[in-house]
């Protein structure tokens, strides 16, 4: 409907100091104005800082002694001519009367740089009707309906132009949680150096298999109820293997492979309650005794012994296996930045014949390696149900120290035996918590804003994919 043109102005206005100047002259002109004649008594320093001020003192007698204005007489000044042009105010006139100035650009410069003016641009438009110019204003047409078809009013109407550059709406849709993503990033690595995935999907577990059948003490403080959520209905689980169930109390009781036991009275209704499962351990312990069924002459559904049996007679039915699981554990803690009820575990087992620590350590090394934490040291640490046990901890660059990262050991023969492993058979284990990495590689400083109603949406749509 109109065209337009686009013109730029360029022009200069005063600063402060310049209006100043304009009003009272330049520094350098006050101060050959302040100063005596030759031939009389010179004005020492600081008098002339007191008749036109620090300020043009400072910068006036520099600029007066470049023009020849002024000369030094004893410790004073005099002036070295009768009269003098004060160009800069002269100038300063100019711009504020007109915006520039005749002498061109390298005077405008040399103002510009004593800050004495300041450049504005301004912008003005010439405007002209266009061909398809009217005073009254038609919403143009988006769309060609089946009545402008009929009627023939398309002919006549305006439609609006396609903009085939525009963005299209955003698609809105679901996202991966960052726990999901470290958890996927996690279990390809487990998946690449060949293992298998073991199924935990029971959250309730009984005491047998979350804490005797992996040797720990009946009368351990983690199965206390400031540490464990117990349930109350129902209360008390289904009777494990009685044979398996023989053996493992005997073998906490009395001793046994080895062992001399705990030496304290055994308790079937501690070993009967029924809670939430305070580590995945307890799924892995299910699983090697599956794994150990062949060793005891038995057959299990859903064996985890892919491969069958060879008819030999020195063949005692062990099976190498390697196992690992990502999943939810409970345990009652004290909510805070770092700690919460319900968390992730992440859990690896490996079984051999004659595995040793050496074995362990050096595995831990390739599987964070390829996590992306190379710097690793192992402390020697308390297990119930690994001996030896060894804590890891890997250099953080972020925090510049040493940080724990997960727990390790060897699975106590107490534990291997009863389940009918034979006895060069070793167990390799270690855990470590899924939220911490993740916290990391996000940068969450608060627990609560990575779980839980505190959660951004926004945050979870825009997290980047993780990679160690």
């Amino acid at each position: 409907m109109i065209t337009y043109e686009t013109h730029e102005v360029s022009s200069h206005v005063l600063t402060p100091e310049g209006v100043q100047i304009v009003r009272e002259g330049s520094h350098e002109a006050r101060v050959w104005a302040a100063l005596p004649e030759r031939g009389s008594a010179p004005l020492g320093a600081q008098d002339l800082k007191r008749a036109v001020g620090d300020e043009a003192a400072k910068v006036g007698q520099g600029r007066a002694f470049k023009s020849g204005w002024i000369a030094k007489e004893g410790n004073g000044f005099v002036k070295a001519v009768p009269n003098i042009t004060d160009t800069t105010q002269i100038e300063l006139r100019e711009v504020e009367s007109s915006g520039t100035l005749a002498a061109g650009e390298k005077a405008l410069s040399e103002l510009r740089k004593r800050k004495l003016i300041i450049q504005r641009k301004g912008q003005w438009f010439t405007v002209n009707k266009g061909t398809n110019f009217s005073t009254s204003i038609a919403k143009p047409e988006t769309d060609l309906t089946v009545d402008m078809l009929t009627s023939g009013s398309w002919k006549k109407s305006t439609f609006k132009k396609y903009n085939f550059d525009a963005d299209g709406i955003p698609t809105s849709g679901g996202a991966l949680h960052p726990i999901l993503k470290v958890r996927e990033e996690i279990r390809g690595i487990f998946l690449e150096m060949g293992f298998e995935e073991m199924p935990t999907g029971t959250f309730v577990e009984s005491g047998f298999w979350c804490f005797d059948a992996l040797f720990v003490p009946q009368l351990h403080p983690a199965r206390e109820l400031q540490d464990t959520f117990y349930l109350s209905d129902p209360s008390t689980s289904l009777p494990p293997p009685s044979d398996y169930f023989e053996r493992v109390s005997r073998v906490h009781e009395h001793g046994g492979y080895g062992s001399i036991g705990y030496r304290t009275p055994w308790s079937h209704e501690e070993s009967h309650k029924l809670l939430l499962r305070t580590h995945t351990t307890a799924s892995s312990a299910a699983m090697l005794y599956k794994l150990a069924a062949k060793c005891r002459g038995q057959d299990i559904d859903g064996d985890i012994s892919a491969k069958p049996r060879a008819a030999n007679p020195h063949d005692d039915g062990f099976r190498p296996a390697k196992l690992f699981s990502i999943d939810r554990v409970f345990r009652n803690e004290t909510m805070d930045a770092t700690h919460l009820a319900e968390f992730h575990q992440v859990e690896g087992v490996v079984a051999d014949r004659n595995l040793t620590l050496a074995d362990l350590i050096g595995f831990m090394r390739t599987f964070f390696r390829k996590m992306g934490m190379k710097n690793l040291r192992f402390k020697p640490a308390y297990n119930p149900y690994t001996e030896p046990s060894l804590e890891i901890f890997a250099w953080h660059p972020l925090l510049e120290k040493w940080v724990e990262i997960g727990n390790s050991g060897m699975f106590r023969p107490e534990m291997l035996a009863p389940m009918g492993f034979p006895p060069d058979v070793r167990v390799h284990g270690w855990g470590i918590g899924l939220e911490r990495p993740t916290m990391i590689r996000y940068g969450v400083n608060n627990i609560r804003t990575l779980v839980g109603h505190k959660t951004s949406i926004e945050n979870v749509e825009n997290s980047p994919a993780v990679m160690f």
